[in-house]
């Protein structure tokens, strides 16, 4: 008995330490598979697939394996929209465009996109979108009378209704979401996190129907500052980074980590680079160490939970998606890239 004892202590051991390992990346290799003049900030792996939307109402998916590209154009009367988020579930795609009128669209039974929301107001703007599982999705906006826009779908995205503001922690003056890389909402489970330019973080438990905010030391003084973007390994460990777009270079109070679900965040690399980046993912089988941070300014990487950093490239990106742990597809002004780390 005490040799089996010995023996599932040693596998105890072994199992903690394979969990905190770090990948240790030193290098990402670089390689564009679609090139076109748009702004591409909405990504999304699909089957084998990377489905994206962007600007000038151009939608499409790259074929990872045979490297073909599909294109689209969807327009709504006489306006282009601007794509900046897309989200999908087993059967169907999802892209929402920015600015008013809000148009979001799912694909159709017959091929086509097909148009299942709509929000007409000047005030309008949309700025991510993500789904829990195959029938419960959410898509967040600026602040309108006082709250976020929040609109949750229950039926697989055909239709969507609005959260009044009277269910909706009261908004800061002017708080919305960056419509930079898709990536101010995450989930885990049914938590779920959403990142603001007040930085604040907005946490729900149950799939979006109560809220409450946590507040973070990421800057947030002017409007272009705040939390550009979120990500979580776990339901315990986040990350979020911002900063602001017109001062890129400045590092100061713009990186931050919880490690009890977004109730407290505290500052990490506080004065050193990255400066302002507009993406952040954990990097798979990284044990919660890894993370990858792409911005107009380059990719940078931390392989221990962001207190430390270093520039990989200076390849401009808007946002990426990790593949595995190794392979990641990044978009940006122009172009997809296939990112391989080593």
């Amino acid at each position: 008995m005490k040799y089996l004892s010995a023996l599932f202590a040693l596998m105890i051991i072994v199992s903690c330490d394979n969990k905190s390992k770090s990948l240790q990346y030193s290098s990402v290799a670089i390689e564009p598979i679609y090139e076109d003049s748009l702004s591409i900030r909405a990504i999304e792996l699909m089957d084998g697939s990377l489905a994206f939307a962007a600007n000038k109402g151009v939608f499409g998916s790259v074929d990872l394996n045979q490297g073909i590209v599909r294109t689209n154009v969807q327009a709504y009367d006489s306006i282009l929209p601007q794509f900046r988020a897309v989200a999908h579930t087993a059967t169907d795609f999802f892209m929402l465009s920015i600015a008013n009128p809000a148009l979001l669209y799912k694909t159709g039974d017959q091929g086509n996109m097909e148009l299942v929301y709509k929000e007409e107001d000047d005030r309008v703007f949309y700025d991510a979108m993500k789904f829990w599982n195959n029938k419960e999705g959410i898509a967040i906006g600026d602040s309108m009378d006082g709250c976020l826009s929040i609109i949750i779908t229950r039926d697989g995205g055909s239709t969507w209704n609005k959260m009044p503001c009277s269910s909706l922690p009261k908004a800061s003056n002017g708080e919305g979401a960056f419509a930079a890389s898709n990536t101010n909402i995450d989930m885990i489970g049914g938590d779920t996190w959403i990142a603001t330019t007040k930085g604040n973080v907005y946490y729900s438990p149950d799939k979006g129907k109560t809220w409450t905010v946590f507040s973070t030391p990421i800057l947030n003084k002017t409007e272009t500052e705040g939390i550009y973007s979120i990500a979580f390994f776990d339901s315990n460990l986040g990350f979020a980074i911002g900063g602001d777009y017109t001062k890129p270079e400045n590092n100061r109070s713009n990186k931050a980590v919880t490690r009890d679900g977004g109730k407290s965040w505290q500052l990490v690399a506080d004065g050193k680079d990255p400066g302002y980046m507009s993406c952040v993912q954990f990097v798979p089988h990284g044990g919660g160490n890894d993370l990858v941070a792409v911005g107009f300014n380059g990719i940078s990487y931390s392989g221990d939970m962001g207190s430390n950093w270093k520039k990989l490239s200076d390849e401009p990106f808007y946002t990426l998606r990790f593949l595995n742990d190794s392979i990641a597809y990044a978009a940006g002004s122009g172009r997809i890239a296939k990112l391989t780390f080593k």
